[in-house]
């Protein structure tokens, strides 16, 4: 098993940053990747950005250029820089992290953009 936290959510102004991050636990080596998706109330969670252990990314069409993902895999943690917000990010933000055979969420972390 493999435990996500977030932490960094809050509420920033359009055109400002946020800096996102969740922290692995338990069975770590088993994770391949890990990831950020997102949701609004109504809408089907997508995902916004994820990151292979060996570092290769990808990234939704509507962040690219504005948001970077990182990992530190020593730490087992993930982070996702999000610059030049808009109002339209706003969001609950959930970690992902995925092994050969099974996929693991955090409880998100609310991202309050206002405009």
């Amino acid at each position: 098993q493999v435990q996500l936290v977030e932490s960094g959510g809050g509420l920033v102004q359009a055109g400002g940053s946020l800096r996102l991050s969740c922290a692995a636990s338990g069975s770590t080596s088993s994770i391949n990747g890990m990831g950020w998706y997102r949701q609004d109330p109504g809408k089907q969670r997508e995902l916004v950005a994820r990151i292979t252990r060996g570092g290769s990314t990808t990234y939704a069409d509507s962040v690219k250029g504005r948001f970077t993902i990182s990992r530190d895999n020593a730490k087992n943690t993930v982070y996702l820089q999000m610059n030049s917000l808009k109002y339209e990010d706003t969001a609950v933000y959930y970690c992902n992290a995925y092994s050969a055979y099974m996929g693991y969420w955090g409880k998100g972390t609310l991202v309050t953009v206002s405009s």
